[in-house]
């Protein structure tokens, strides 16, 4: 009985060794794969030598330099690219509008070597040896232009999303031979739409304008 206690406990003990030897074997063994498998990550992208991220340029896109507003800047643009989103998303003009984007509504007016032109039909591309003024170069909130001041003056907008085209075309006319009357400025700016319907004050700004330059 003696012999047959001692080699139960022998083998209990030995199944134990085992066990314990087993279990830790593999806690060894995974925290030798895990370092395996990390090293190379760390060793092909150390955080102190990671390359920063360049933009991409755009396939088939061309370089153009614009004079805007008496400033050059020389921008990357799709030669697709309309003058109206070259303003608004490479300059970051956004004083010109997008309305219709099909020369309906006038919102995108500028004036190109004086002259009063929707830029959302014409590209940009085309325009890299003419001097282009938008609504931010006409003025400063410290040194309005008359017609500017003329449109605060007698209220000659609501929601103002209109206006920068708006006073863009009757600068313009300014410079054009129309009439002196009301049906004449509203004839001259016909290709402006104001949804709000201020249209008598705006006549009225420009009218008042007109007589002071």
């Amino acid at each position: 009985m003696a012999g047959n206690d001692q080699d139960s406990q022998e083998a209990g003990s030995s199944k134990s060794l085992s066990r314990r030897t087993f279990l830790s074997g593999m806690e060894t063994a995974g925290v030798i794969t895990a370092a395996a498998t990390l090293a190379p990550l760390a060793a092909a992208s150390p955080a102190s030598t990671q390359p920063a991220l360049l933009a991409e340029e755009i396939p088939g896109s061309i370089q153009v330099t614009l004079r805007v507003n008496g400033k050059t800047a020389t921008v990357q643009i799709d030669p697709r690219a309309t003058l109206l989103d070259t303003l608004r998303e490479s300059l970051h003009l956004t004083g010109t509008k997008k309305g219709c984007d099909h020369g309906q509504c006038g919102a995108c007016t500028v004036h190109i070597n004086g002259s009063r032109v929707n830029s959302c039909l014409t590209f940009a591309a085309m325009h890299q040896n003419t001097d282009i003024v938008t609504i931010e170069g006409l003025g400063a909130p410290d040194h309005l232009h008359p017609m500017q001041a003329s449109f605060v003056e007698h209220d000659a907008y609501q929601c103002g999303y209109c206006t920068s085209g708006q006073i863009m075309s009757a600068v313009a006319l300014l410079r054009e031979p129309w009439g002196t009357t009301d049906a004449d400025v509203k004839e001259a700016l016909s290709g402006n739409i104001c949804r709000c319907g201020a249209y008598p004050n705006i006549v009225a700004a420009v009218q008042a304008c007109r007589r002071t330059s």
